[in-house]
């Protein structure tokens, strides 16, 4: 199979597994037990979070803590810092094209009595710092925007906006990361963000583990409740052998990032090329790497569905999405595409592909021949519609 879905889920990586193994069949106690076997499990998550910090300059371990993935880290950076600031304002700041996690978030606020600006964006999915900046006002106390978008690889200016909040204090700055570490060099420390989330499973690590950075005197209130663990932001106990297995594989993507982005980028500007070739599919967001995500491309067949393009490459084995996975199941047209251009018609027929390592020029060259193939079987149908 020629996997294109990375940016629903990657591959865990060998060293990945047999880390996880390991420390499954010699930790197993409690990393909250007082006896030496669960002190041994809790020396093995400190020396992970401390292996986190260091990845990420500027950080202290203290900051970061372990949640089940971006979506559960999302809900208590956004949810849990609206509620614990409550009294200073009700405004928050999002944009259009955010996660699911993210937006629903969001909306829920909406309806305990927050109002929320939701920040338009450009034909490549791009926000304006300068439309974040036109919406602040003094009851403003949250900003969220991703620093790449899930479906389209937008880039948001993340370092503009962190550096326009930093002159107007007590506003948080929240950073949904996951579709970036690993892919693009990231600073949350230096670009002045408060809360920055990540996920393991992006990046080749197991699923159910994500990164909450919370910086040091930002105080945001628990979702649950009931243990001590993880500053009492994410009770219940610890996940020991999948968060050291996580560590790892965070320590190396990022390690990695620079020769990936590169050899991505390489294959994303061949992708490109070929769909520009095909009169009968759209290119959705930017093609310049200073907008766009070298692991991410997306394209619409307006006036087809997209499932059924997804499952005719399919049958050439090639596996690719519609929109983000948390919401392809939806037949809505894609919110991100549709903040984007406005067409329903474009927005209901996307179909985004995204890299991995495994991949190099001749699977490239065998997804463009398919993907051209599956159109020439599609026009009939196109036409007779």
């Amino acid at each position: 199979m020629y996997y294109f879905d990375h940016c629903a889920s990657t591959p865990p990586h060998e060293e990945v597994i047999r880390t996880m193994a390991e420390v499954m069949a010699k930790h197993y106690a409690n990393p909250s037990s007082l006896h030496r076997s669960g002190q041994e499990a809790r020396n093995l998550l400190e020396r992970a979070r401390a292996a986190v910090a260091a990845l990420f300059p500027g950080t202290e371990a203290k900051e970061w803590i372990f949640t089940s993935g971006g979506t559960e880290g999302n809900n208590i950076a956004i949810a849990g810092a609206a509620r614990q600031n409550r009294k200073r304002g009700n405004h928050l700041i999002t944009s259009e094209v955010e996660h699911p996690s993210v937006y629903d978030t969001f909306k829920a606020l909406e309806r305990e009595g927050f109002r929320v600006t939701y920040v338009p964006v450009d034909s490549r999915g791009v926000v304006s710092a300068a439309d974040v900046e036109a919406a602040l006002t003094d009851e403003t106390i949250l900003v969220s925007i991703m620093h790449v978008n899930n479906e389209v690889g937008a880039i948001q200016p993340i370092a503009d906006i962190g550096r326009l909040l930093k002159q107007r204090r007590g506003i948080l700055f929240h950073v949904d990361g996951v579709q970036s570490v690993g892919k693009l060099p990231v600073d949350p420390a230096g670009w002045n963000v408060d809360l920055f989330t990540a996920s393991a499973h992006k990046v080749k690590g197991p699923r159910g583990v994500g990164l909450l950075y919370v910086r040091q005197g930002t105080a945001i209130a628990p979702l649950v409740v009931g243990g001590s663990q993880e500053r009492e932001l994410r009770p219940g106990t610890e996940n020991v052998p999948a968060i050291v297995a996580s560590a790892k594989a965070f320590r190396m993507a990022m390690e990695s990032q620079p020769e990936r982005a590169e050899r991505m980028q390489r294959l994303r500007e061949r992708l490109l090329g070929s769909i520009e070739a095909i009169p009968e599919l759209v290119l959705n967001g930017g093609t310049e790497p200073a907008s766009a995500a070298p692991h991410v491309v997306n394209f619409s067949y307006p006036g087809m569905k997209p499932e059924v393009i997804v499952h005719m490459l399919e049958k050439h084995r090639i596996l690719a999405s519609t929109k983000s996975a948390c919401s392809s199941k939806s037949e809505e047209p894609s919110r991100v595409l549709m903040a984007m251009h406005g067409s329903h018609e474009r927005a209901a027929s996307g179909i985004r592909l995204s890299f991995g390592d495994e991949h190099g020029e001749a699977d490239l060259e065998w997804l463009c021949s398919m993907l051209r193939k599956v159109v020439e079987k599609l026009k009939p149908l196109e036409r007779k519609g």
